[in-house]
Parts: C-alpha cells; structure tokens; sequence
C-alpha cells in the first residue's frame, strides 16, 4: 500500500462512514485502520486478523463497509463474506485482493461482496472505493469486470435474463457494472435519478434479483 495521505481539512460530517477490516497481514491491518482513523467522514470500528474472529465480532458491531481480504488463513474471504451476510444481509463487502482473478471475483460478487480493490490500490481509491460501497454503488473497475467476463467465456456461462433487457434498461446496467451511482447514471444517459431508479427496478424483476450486486453478476455472466 503506498504512504499514507495528510489528513483532509475539512470538518468530518455528522455520521462518519464506519468501517472494519479483516486482513490477516498485520502492517495492511494497521495501515487501513490508521487511514481511516486519520481521515475525517471514516471511522474503523473493527479490526480482526481472520475469518472465525471476524464473523464473531461482527455480531456485536454494525459497520456500514466491510474490507475483506479474499486470502485468510483458515476459512476463506469468500466464506466468512458469505456467514456474515447470512446475519447481516444489509452490510456492504468490499474484497482486498492482491490479484485481478476472474474466478475469485465474482465468487465473491456471489456471496454477497458489491465490490472488489486491489490491496496496490492507493489510500485514496481505497477511500473512495468505501464511500461508493456505502453509496450503494459497486467498486469495481473495467479490468476486473473483464476478467469476469473471460472467466464466463471460458465456461461457457450466460445469463439468458439479460437479453430480455430493453437496450436503455441494458445500458442502466452497463453502467451499473461499471460502478457508476446512480446520480452519475442520470448525468451520463441525461435524465433524472428517479427514472434511473425506475429502470432498476424493472432490471430487478426481469432479471429475478434483489440487489445492485446479482444484477452486475448477471450482466457479468452474460
């Protein structure tokens, strides 16, 4: 992870973003609870070194973000995400990876992550990765969402769902998939954030999902 950056200077707001960490390797633990304690509108509220003690402590606290590390000792990212969403469905999961593996990504997506970061990544797109999670949008860049292309195409999987798709209701997804808010959608297509939230919702029941994050992992097994 690269050097930490100076502390922002503007006043943090009135409910900072809270954050744990779940990453086995002690100095990239410390790193990202200092980066978070250091930068106003961030605050880690948990910091555990595996999966068994992440799910247990978890329980106890309601962080808004979660950074996982997809390579734990013992039981992995994958699982512990997905016995946490089990208890709190409503959290967002955001995995740490050193490698852009198409495979583990969208395992991940599967078991309930909305994103994906590279650990490389620096402090501010580890930021901004978090306050888009928390936004609802789903941190995940072309390259990865590529990667998970070519793993489906290598597999043979699709998603016949999506060809139901109007092409405005397909291209509210693409940009989904694109990590783009919901906000940024309405700019770029040049309508109101209401109507974006009208196309989710029929993308939702067409393709039979409940979540920003189903719907990109079908459009991704497409």
């Amino acid at each position: 992870m690269n050097a930490l950056p100076q502390p922002l200077t503007a006043p943090p707001p009135v409910n900072p973003i809270t954050v744990a960490v779940v990453e086995d390797v002690a100095g990239i633990r410390e790193n990202l609870v200092e980066l978070l304690d250091r930068t106003p509108g961030y605050r880690c509220v948990g910091a555990y070194p595996d999966a068994e003690q992440a799910v247990v402590g978890l329980r106890e606290i309601q962080p808004d973000v979660i950074l996982m590390d997809i390579n734990l000792p013992g039981a992995s990212g994958i699982e512990a995400t997905r016995a946490v969403k089990r208890f709190r469905p409503d959290v967002r999961i955001v995995m740490l990876t050193v490698y852009e593996d198409g495979k583990a990504l969208f395992d991940s997506l599967k078991a309930g992550a909305c994103g994906y970061l590279l650990k490389r990544s620096s402090p501010e797109k580890i930021l901004e990765a978090i306050h888009e999670a928390c936004a609802g949008g789903v941190p995940l860049t072309p390259q990865m969402a590529a990667k998970v292309a070519q793993y489906f195409q290598h597999l043979g999987g699709h998603s016949d769902e999506v060809g139901r798709l109007s092409p405005r209701e397909l291209r509210v997804l693409e940009l989904m998939a694109e990590g783009f808010l919901y906000k940024e959608i309405a700019e770029r297509l040049h309508i109101q954030t209401e109507t974006v939230h009208q196309f989710t919702k029929r993308i939702y029941e067409k393709l039979h999902v409940h979540s920003r994050t189903e719907a990109v992992v079908k459009f991704l097994q497409r």
